[in-house]
C-alpha cells in the first residue's frame, strides 16, 4: 500500500512539472519562453506531489510575460533567473540632453537616473529609448540622436 501511494505521489509530480514544461514550449517568443522555464520551481513536483497527497490542488506559478519582464527592468535583483537584456520605449516631448545624476522619465512610466559623470546638449522631440544591459551589471540609455549612451541607473 505504501509503494503504491509513493508511485502515485510521484507520478502527480511528473504530471505537475511536465504541464509546466509544456506552457513554456508553446512561447513563441524565445525571451518569454526562456523566462517561463526558469521560472519552473525546482522543488515544485514534490510540493505539488503533497499537495496531491493532502488532497489540495498543486498551485503552478505563472511564468512572466514579456510585459512584467520590461515592468520590471532594471529592478531585478543581480542573482535573478528571469531577465531580459534591453527594453525600448521612448522620452515623450522635447529632450534637451543630460547631466549627471539627473532623472530621466520614460513614456511607460520608468525613471531612471544618470549615473555616471556624462552629459550631452541635444534637442530631441519624443526620442526613442533603448535601456539595455551592458557588462557587469552595468544598465545604458540608448537615445536615438545622441552621440553617447550614459550609464543609468532604475529609480521608480
Amino acid at each position: 500500500m505504501k509503494s503504491l501511494l509513493a508511485l502515485m505521489l510521484v507520478s502527480t509530480a511528473a504530471m505537475a512539472d511536465d504541464g509546466a514544461m509544456l506552457r513554456c514550449r508553446q512561447l513563441t517568443d524565445a525571451p518569454a519562453r526562456l523566462a517561463c522555464y526558469d521560472a519552473i520551481q525546482l522543488g515544485a513536483p514534490v510540493a505539488a506531489a503533497a499537495a496531491a497527497a493532502a488532497g489540495a490542488a498543486p498551485a503552478v506559478a505563472a511564468a512572466p510575460t514579456r510585459a512584467d519582464l520590461e515592468r520590471n527592468f532594471g529592478k531585478e535583483q543581480l542573482a535573478a533567473p528571469v531577465k531580459i537584456d534591453s527594453i525600448e520605449t521612448s522620452i515623450n516631448g522635447e529632450f534637451d540632453g543630460w547631466v549627471p545624476n539627473q532623472r530621466i522619465r520614460l513614456a511607460n512610466g520608468q525613471v531612471w537616473m544618470i549615473a555616471d559623470d556624462s552629459q550631452e546638449n541635444l534637442s530631441l522631440n519624443n526620442p526613442k529609448v533603448k535601456i539595455e544591459r551592458g557588462l557587469m551589471g552595468a544598465i545604458f540609455m540608448d537615445i536615438d540622436g545622441a552621440r553617447t549612451a550614459p550609464r543609468v541607473k532604475r529609480v521608480k
